[in-house]
């Protein structure tokens, strides 16, 4: 055994041994071959929505994922835009520079996925030719990299307005037009590409690629030869979102009588000002009037007691208990650094991976918290009662902050955060109610030192 692990009525006692390993595992490596997600579809289908929420989903969990959009390509390359008569398929001009853009962007994905360390690259683009699409599948085999379309596929007219009025109009080609002119012209660019567009035939001409088509914002899914890990995960991910809206509340539970002595981990009860914290919390739900909402806890004592107040029915999660601080439950940071220094000293210098002895890191929390992202992204409205280390990891997930970022991020007790999902990101506001509470928050230290492993 690498160590050996005790039980006394207070604590864990660690013993680390000549054999025993440092735990901040550090960035994972990848054996795989990298991956290229192709988008293809026409303009305004939500290609770029599910490009950077993929993206986004896929480096919380580790994955490191970039998007590369061709149409910002084109934009740097033609200043300034004029009409849709550059999308037409007879204006040779237009069409050559289209083309090079495309390839610049393949340049840059290749140079991301070989020198820059990354495992997944997003080509956002329509890719609505098979001559296009067949390019880019030699891209890959010249490579050595994995081929992934996804083909976002609408005919609803309600869907596709409000693509256009919510995200085109008021993008760059449009900044000196108004909203008619550019509605209209970004209609008749739609025109232009459905002259020649080529969905994915899996009957015939592309039943041997790996693809998803996700029909209609997701009311139906056709997905065919899916090989790998990334692949499958990004099915699932892509059959469990939503574009209806909705509202994610996120607090921790109130202050608890640990929290007053500073003490990490734990399983206290709430304090005097967290009974009142909870009060206020079912004030404000009330005040909401939110239909249907959801309310979820971790399985720990302050959260149960916290979420009792608030009048709903409510669901605990053991996957939203705070981060195992192992070996160092219920210990202040001062004892820690005492007891434990040259652990102190790892954490403090990798926090991400920094894994607590017989604990756990931010690393393993993100992936205990994925089942919850999932079911997050498949409700409407939810308030989620939970702790510093979880709350951080979640609205992480929801601002795509780095794992660098994520455990500096700053949750406030006695606060609530109001999610509410935008085009292209999430929209935060920050709700205090009132009610004083003790500051549990850390800064990054700013010293920089090198430890050695001990032996």
């Amino acid at each position: 055994m690498p160590r050996e692990l005790t039980q006394n009525r207070m604590q864990k006692i660690w013993i680390p041994t000549k054999d025993d390993k440092r735990r901040a595992a550090g960035a994972p490596h990848f054996a795989n071959s990298p991956t290229v997600i192709v988008m293809v579809g026409l303009p305004a289908r939500g290609k770029t929505y599910i490009s950077k929420k993929l993206t986004r989903y896929l480096n919380w969990i580790g994955i490191p994922t970039k998007v590369f959009n061709v149409g910002e390509y084109r934009r740097e390359a033609v200043k300034n835009y004029s009409s849709y008569d550059f999308f037409k398929p007879d204006n040779e001009c237009a069409v050559k520079i289209r083309q090079q853009c495309a390839l610049a962007a393949l340049r840059d994905v290749r140079s991301y996925l070989k020198d820059e360390g990354g495992q997944v690259a997003v080509f956002d683009a329509t890719n609505t030719t098979r001559e296009r699409r067949e390019i880019i599948l030699k891209f890959g085999a010249e490579n050595s990299f994995k081929i992934f379309f996804i083909e976002s596929m609408c005919d609803d007219p309600t869907v596709i307005e409000s693509n256009i009025m919510e995200v085109k109009i008021s993008c760059p080609d449009y900044r000196d037009c108004n909203e008619n002119d550019a509605r209209l012209d970004f209609q008749r660019r739609i025109e232009c590409y459905k002259a020649s567009y080529q969905p994915l035939d899996p009957d015939q001409h592309d039943r041997d690629l790996s693809f998803i088509k996700v029909i209609d914002v997701g009311r139906r899914y056709f997905v065919n030869c899916i090989q790998d890990h990334i692949q499958s995960k990004s099915v699932y991910y892509l059959m469990n979102i939503h574009v209806q809206p909705r509202t994610i509340y996120l607090c921790r539970h109130g202050e608890s009588t640990d929290n007053l002595e500073g003490r990490l981990g734990g399983d206290a009860g709430l304090s005097p000002r967290g009974r009142q914290f909870s009060a206020a919390l079912a004030r404000f739900v009330e005040e909401q009037q939110l239909k249907d909402l959801k309310v979820w806890t971790s399985q720990l004592c302050r959260s149960i007691q916290t979420a009792e107040h608030v009048g709903v029915p409510y669901e605990q999660w053991k996957s939203l208990n705070e981060i195992d601080a192992g070996v160092c439950e219920e210990m202040t940071c001062d004892e820690m650094k005492e007891k434990y220094p040259d652990e102190f000293a790892l954490r403090d210098k990798d926090k991400y991976y920094y894994r607590y002895p017989a604990g756990e890191s931010y690393q393993d929390l993100v992936q205990r918290l994925e089942p919850v992202i999932m079911e997050l992204e498949r409700q409407e409205n939810v308030l989620v009662i939970c702790h510093q280390a979880v709350m951080r990891c979640l609205l992480a997930y929801f601002l795509d902050k780095s794992a660098d970022e994520m455990p500096y991020l700053r949750c406030p007790l006695h606060t609530v955060l109001k999610l509410t999902p935008v085009a292209y990101g999430c929209k935060v506001e920050s709700i205090f109610l009132n009610v004083e509470a003790v500051n549990t928050h850390r800064d990054r230290p700013e010293v920089s030192f090198c430890l050695p492993l001990q032996t």
